[in-house]
């Protein structure tokens, strides 16, 4: 599905904690996950510390999505 939404013009960041599994299916930009029970958070932290580890996360996948790219590219950082 990430594919044919690029195709109608629409830039689409995956966010994904198997980042092999988002390249065979042709994301282009790829922002890794946290774990795969909790991508988007870990339960350990106490709130403020998850609050902050989540924004970093959708600032990561913004900059991601403003970034244009040739190739599918995998943003760490």
């Amino acid at each position: 599905m990430v594919k044919e939404i690029e195709r109608a013009g629409l830039p689409v960041v995956h966010i994904c904690t198997v980042t092999p599994i988002s390249m065979t299916v042709g994301a282009n930009r790829i922002v890794p996950a946290i774990a795969i029970p909790h991508p988007l958070g870990n339960p350990a932290l106490n709130h403020e510390e998850e609050k902050k580890l989540r924004r970093k996360l959708v600032e990561k996948a913004l900059r991601a999505l403003t970034t244009e790219v040739e190739d599918q590219t995998i943003f760490e950082d």
